[in-house]
């Protein structure tokens, strides 16, 4: 299963494990655009093939209908990429109150992951989130000096709507505490799947050159923006990142890694603070439950 599937990196990752011989399922909000792109890319034939479900991922009930009707029609997930992400410029509330970074960048893999845990334990699958290195350091323009990771409040971890608030908020720094929110909900799964051989794994695949990047470019720098995005990597370049983990049987039974690219990385010390995951992952899963 893929998310974000109608995004370049998306594509290549659907495309590449069709190749492979996989019948992959996709979730997205327009099914049909999203199939005829998906066309262009993978094609009628070959081992493997695609459907897609449509549903809206920024929405809890769109969680819980996509992961209901992918259970319905297949016993077991072999392979769980969450690669969906988005930045948005100002904040915005989706209609369940939350704030979009927190809905898109962490709910949608985390409730995706959580409702899916029985299909993934009777696979011994492998889930895979796609990441940003924004958590290690939000600076938008990376001068010389002390990175500046996310920050993370504990005490906004009870109630999901007070994630990413209006005070003192910067699209750029909501955009890196989702992502930092997914990554530490990854290490609280992976450590309690690891008994059913199911491996959860985070990636920043490095920087590519997707539609994502139209925002995240400072305002003085956009009139540079064909110049800075020709210095990216492809989506395809992208892409192997995160089919690395996926598909690589070198690293079976590997869990609860950050990748930088191919590099194991360290992340903030709070997402290793297991009072923190747990806290998290309690809220997270009432969020899915009532």
């Amino acid at each position: 299963m893929v998310t974000g599937a109608s995004g370049g990196m998306g594509r290549v990752i659907v495309g590449e494990l069709a190749r492979a011989g996989a019948h992959v399922v996709t979730v997205a909000r327009d099914a049909s655009r999203t199939e005829s792109l998906l066309l262009e890319t993978v094609g009628k034939g070959g081992p493997g093939g695609f459907e897609v479900i449509q549903a809206d991922l920024s929405l809890r009930k769109g969680v819980l209908g996509a992961a209901a009707e992918i259970s319905e029609r297949h016993e077991r997930v072999h392979v769980l990429v969450n690669n969906a992400g988005a930045h948005f410029p100002d904040r915005r509330l989706t209609p369940d109150g939350v704030e979009m970074h927190v809905a898109v960048d962490y709910l949608a893999a985390f409730g995706l992951t959580y409702l899916l845990q029985e299909n993934l334990a009777r696979a011994a699958g492998r889930v895979v989130n796609v990441a940003s290195n924004t958590l290690n350091d939000t600076r938008q323009v990376k001068l010389p000096g002390r990175s500046r990771p996310a920050t993370l409040d504990p005490g906004h971890l009870d109630d999901l709507t007070r994630l990413n608030p209006v005070t003192g908020f910067v699209p750029f720094e909501a955009y890196a505490r989702a992502k930092l929110l997914a990554v530490t909900s990854g290490y609280h799964f992976a450590r309690t799947l690891r008994p059913h051989a199911v491996t959860v794994n985070s990636v920043h695949p490095g920087i590519v050159a997707t539609n994502i990047i139209n925002d995240l470019v400072p305002a003085a720098l956009r009139p540079f923006s064909g110049l800075i995005r020709a210095t990216m990597l492809t989506p395809r370049e992208g892409a192997s990142a995160a089919l690395r983990l996926a598909t690589d049987p070198a690293l079976a039974g590997l869990t609860g890694r950050y990748y930088s690219r191919e590099k194991e990385t360290a992340t903030p010390a709070i997402s290793h603070d297991a009072a923190v995951q747990q806290r998290l992952h309690e809220t997270s899963s009432r969020w899915f439950e009532h």
